[in-house]
């Protein structure tokens, strides 16, 4: 049996690695051949989403950032009780799709996902004892596993070469797309270019303002509207509107309505929402850093996220050309399904079992 751990996840709140871990369960659920035991925390208790679970009440999950950092610290320091109820004895493999392996085991052999190592690249992004958290625990959760999954060859290069990890151990397997819901529909595109994005450092928002403002100059009709969080009582820029956090739904209906997705990302792992764009047929522009140039292929126009002037020409490109780059995304986005992420993960456990 492969146990898969969710102790960590905290719903609502850590964003592109709970779509991993949510799709991954549904997808093992419909295509998966193994046996699967998913330990979830009690404030995601639905997480497991048709597979076999255990509620870890052991493990002190909470949802703001010093209680996971607490909870995840008190499992490490007393990893006795967390372990007992994991039933270690009974798992060929255990799988740790968040990234950090809490509590750190040595058997049954285990496997921990990578989803980015932005901490490496970018250290300014981040406060001095997040950093020093991030630099200890990922190491820490390289060194105990067995394999590692990265979710994009771009995330590999970076644990080969910063974390001194052999290569023979990092698995790569991208993430996918939902195609059944994630669909192009017939309805003319309205007049705003669309960003979902928390308002993190990373995120690049302040020079995508100011792209903006050199767009508007030519397509004085245009709005940018801005979903995710972090942008409560943040100035932002005549003709910006800013919807937060949105559910699913919306997002959905924002994808099939805008007239292109700007992407000015200084750093992704994988890139989840240009590929979400393209499957909806929403012409893409996207920076070339991190993983986006591997995930998206020749189905985006690309920019310098440094740039200002960059970032606008290549929206005005794809707003002058929307038929050949909604073609082109929606091909490219046929290439990554859940389906495929799931079998890739049962080699996976199967190597890591010894099958």
């Amino acid at each position: 049996m492969v146990g898969i751990s969710l102790l960590t996840l905290v719903p609502g709140v850590v964003g592109g690695s709970e779509t991993y871990a949510r799709e991954l369960i549904r997808a093992l659920a419909r295509v998966g051949e193994l046996d699967y035991r998913v330990f979830v925390p009690e404030i995601a208790a639905d997480a497991a989403d048709g597979l076999p679970q255990t509620t870890v009440t052991a493990y002190r999950a909470r949802r703001s950032l010093p209680g996971r950092l607490t909870a995840m610290t008190l499992a490490a320091a007393h990893p006795g009780p967390v372990r007992r109820q994991l039933d270690l004895d009974h798992l060929s493999g255990l799988h740790f799709p968040l990234t950090v392996m809490v509590p750190s085991v040595r058997r049954p052999p285990a496997a921990t996902t990578i989803l980015d190592l932005q901490h490496e690249l970018f250290p300014r992004f981040f406060s001095r004892p997040e950093l020093a958290y991030r630099r200890l625990a990922y190491r820490r959760s390289v060194r105990a596993s067995r394999l590692i999954v990265a979710i994009s060859a771009h995330v590999k290069e970076t644990i080969v070469e910063r974390l001194g990890v052999e290569p023979e151990r990092v698995r790569v397997i991208h993430l996918g797309v939902d195609l059944a819901r994630f669909r192009p529909v017939e309805r003319e595109r309205k007049p705003f270019l669309l960003y979902p994005a928390n308002r993190w450092p990373h995120k690049n928002h302040e020079r995508l303002f100011e792209a903006f403002a050199l767009i508007r100059g030519e397509r004085p009709d245009l709005t940018l509207v801005l979903t995710g969080a972090g942008h409560d009582g943040r100035p932002v820029p005549s003709g910006v509107v800013v919807r937060g956090h949105v559910p699913s739904d919306d997002l959905l209906e924002l994808y099939r309505s805008a007239s292109a997705l700007v992407f000015p990302s200084l750093y992704e792992g994988f890139g989840q929402p240009p590929i979400e764009a393209m499957a909806c047929g929403c012409p893409v522009a996207a920076s070339h850093a991190g993983a986006l140039r591997e995930v998206c292929g020749d189905a985006a126009r690309y920019f310098d996220p440094t740039s200002p002037r960059a970032i606008a020409d290549a929206v005005l490109d794809v707003l002058a050309q929307p038929d050949e780059w909604t073609a082109r995304g929606i091909a490219r986005a046929a290439l990554f399904t859940w389906d495929e992420c799931a079998r890739k993960h049962d080699e996976l456990y199967r190597e890591l079992g010894g099958d």
